[in-house]
Order: structure tokens, then C-alpha cells, then sequence
């Protein structure tokens, strides 16, 4: 049985990642601060998989707290979700951000080196992107973030590029991720943002049970079809199986560097998203229209044609599973984990 280390496992994609990786038949120990998480979704994801993880509590800034975990557990490998992630915070507080994120993954990396550990999967983000130039957008698309968030992400993945150019022992995957939604079908974990959501899905869900009275819509004069942005939406347990995949690859292809979009390939705009979620509840779900943010595209979708092919990986879920999916964990934790 392989072992794997989680960082961030405790969080929302983490955690579901957490499932996949152990119905796969991997060990799997979670380093998580539980600054934005929570360990409920460590008891949460071992009641679905039959067995609880090994959590250790630390951050990952913490060079000792780190190697004590690495030469306690002996992974094979490190998937890193571990890191803040709010677009708006990081460009409130962009010091805290490169500071926190840029920090940690040098850590992580330093520690892994030192103990012999040099296959890590890398949690990171479309955001990298900025806005595209083509759509649907391929790996080999300009890298331009808009924000300080997507540039930890992106000077992240270079800090990897280099240590794996630099001593081919390593081998490494970037995950390029798109809109992460949905939840676990058992409706026993899912997101559970702290504060005011910034992405649509979750206010929507929090617009539902209640706790919001409406969802602010912003923008209706975009290029498309209705007016309202195109987002490619991806079940989280879809991306957590892209995860798996990508680590099972990086077993078949040592000493190499890899990066893949995981996305559906398809876009589908705010109004429609509202639409499917009205379906999946049963509630009315109102909005109020406001002017377009600074920064927001009209469109952004993947071309995952390359993750297909590489990792025998494609998102399979619908947008009425992400929101049936989302609403089974919404409705029955209507204040989260807390």
C-alpha cells in the first residue's frame, strides 16, 4: 500500500481528495494548520472511505512541525493543497499571501529533499491564466495572472519546474484546475467557506438555506448567449479523482515535470447555474443584478484533451450532479462543519 501526504487535506478539495485516494488503496496521513478547515471533514471523509486518515496539525511554515511529520509518515508522495486561497484577500492583503503561500511550498519542498521524498502533486489553479486569449484554453496558453493569489500559483509551479530540472530524482504534476463545485454524493463533506463566499456556487447554497437573502449577480452585458459570465464548472469529486490519476501517472513517469488543465471543457453562464440550483432545491434562489467586477472574463473553459490522453482522466459529471451533489451537503449542514 503507497502512502501519501496531504497537506490542506482538511479543506474542501482536499478532503474529497482524501476519499479518492483511500477507496484507491493508498495510506493517507493530512498535514493541515485548520486555519480554513476543519477536522470534522477528516472524521467526515474516513466514515465515507471506512477509515480515518492520520491528521497531524501544524503549518506547513513549520519547518520541524513538517519534518517530524515527513519522517513519521515515509509518503511516497506529497499532494499539496496546503495554502490561502481567496482572490479578493490576496488583493486586500497581497503581502500575506506570498508570504503565507511562497513560505510554505519552500518548506514543503526543502523538508521533502532532505527526507527523500520527491514526488508531489501540485494543487494549482486556472487562475494563472489570467484572461485568455483563445478558448477553450490550452496548457500552452500564456500565463498572466490578474491577481496576487495567481501569482503565488503560478511562482509556485516555477519554483517546482526548478527543482525538477535541477535533479531529475524529482518528478512533479501541476493541476490547472478550473471552477471547483459539487460536493461528495454521501452529502457528508463539502465546501464550507469561511465568511462571505466569493464564488458563485456557495452563496447560492447559502442563499437557500437562508443565511443570505439573495445572490448578487454581477454583470449582464457580457458577450454571451445571456449576458452572464461562462465558467467551466467541475464536480470536486471529479477533480479528486484528476488527483489520483495525476499521482498514479507520476508513478509510471519518473524525473519528469507535467501540467494539466482539469476542467469539463464546457462553460455554462450564471443564469443557467441559478436555473439548475432553483431544480436541485426546490427554492427561488433571488438575485440582484450589479454592475461586472474589475477582472472578470466573459468566458474561461479548459481544453482538457491533454489530461485525457495522458492520465486516462475526464470529468464526467454534470452541472445537475454538482448542484444535486452540492445541495445534499448544504442541506443537511446548513451552517457548515460549524
Amino acid at each position: 500500500m503507497a502512502k501519501v501526504l496531504v497537506t490542506g487535506g482538511a479543506g474542501y478539495i482536499g478532503s474529497h481528495t482524501c476519499v479518492a485516494l483511500m477507496e484507491a488503496g493508498y495510506e493517507v496521513a493530512v498535514l493541515d494548520s485548520l486555519v480554513n478547515s476543519s477536522a470534522d471533514a477528516i472524521d467526515a471523509a474516513g466514515e465515507i472511505a471506512g477509515h480515518r486518515p492520520r491528521l497531524d496539525v501544524a503549518d506547513c511554515r513549520d519547518e520541524s512541525a513538517v519534518e517530524k511529520v515527513i519522517t513519521g509518515v515515509h509518503p511516497d508522495a506529497v499532494l499539496h493543497f496546503a495554502g490561502l486561497k481567496s482572490v479578493p484577500d490576496s488583493v486586500a492583503d497581497p503581502l500575506r499571501y506570498y508570504r503565507h503561500n511562497l513560505e510554505s511550498t519552500a518548506v514543503l519542498l526543502t523538508v521533502m529533499e532532505r527526507c527523500g521524498v520527491r514526488r508531489i502533486v501540485f494543487s494549482s489553479s486556472a487562475t494563472v491564466y489570467g484572461e485568455p486569449d483563445e478558448l477553450p484554453v490550452p496548457e500552452t496558453a500564456p500565463t498572466r495572472p490578474a491577481n496576487p493569489y495567481g501569482w503565488t500559483k503560478l511562482i509556485i509551479e516555477q519554483m517546482i519546474a526548478d527543482v525538477v530540472r535541477a535533479d531529475p530524482r524529482w518528478t512533479a504534476a501541476l493541476l490547472r484546475y478550473f471552477n471547483p463545485v459539487g460536493a461528495h454524493p454521501s452529502g457528508l463533506i463539502g465546501e464550507d467557506p469561511e465568511g462571505v463566499p466569493g464564488n458563485l456556487m456557495p452563496y447560492l447554497l447559502q442563499v437557500a438555506v437562508g443565511r443570505r437573502p439573495e445572490l448578487p449577480l454581477y454583470g449582464t452585458d457580457y458577450p454571451t448567449p445571456d449576458g452572464t459570465a461562462l465558467r467551466d464548472y467541475i464536480h470536486v469529486m471529479d477533480l479528486a479523482h484528476g488527483h489520483l490519476a495525476a499521482l498514479e501517472h507520476l508513478e509510471r513517469s519518473p524525473g519528469q515535470l507535467h501540467t494539466y488543465n482539469l476542467g469539463t471543457g464546457r462553460a455554462a453562464s450564471v443564469l443557467e447555474v441559478i436555473a439548475a440550483m432553483r431544480e436541485a432545491t426546490g427554492h427561488p434562489l433571488p438575485y440582484q443584478v450589479h454592475d461586472r467586477r474589475p477582472g472578470d472574463v466573459a468566458e474561461l473553459r479548459a481544453y482538457p484533451a491533454k489530461a485525457r490522453q495522458d492520465l486516462d482522466w475526464s470529468a464526467t459529471r454534470t452541472l445537475a450532479d454538482m448542484c444535486r451533489d452540492a445541495w445534499a451537503w448544504q442541506s443537511t449542514h446548513p451552517r457548515g462543519f460549524r
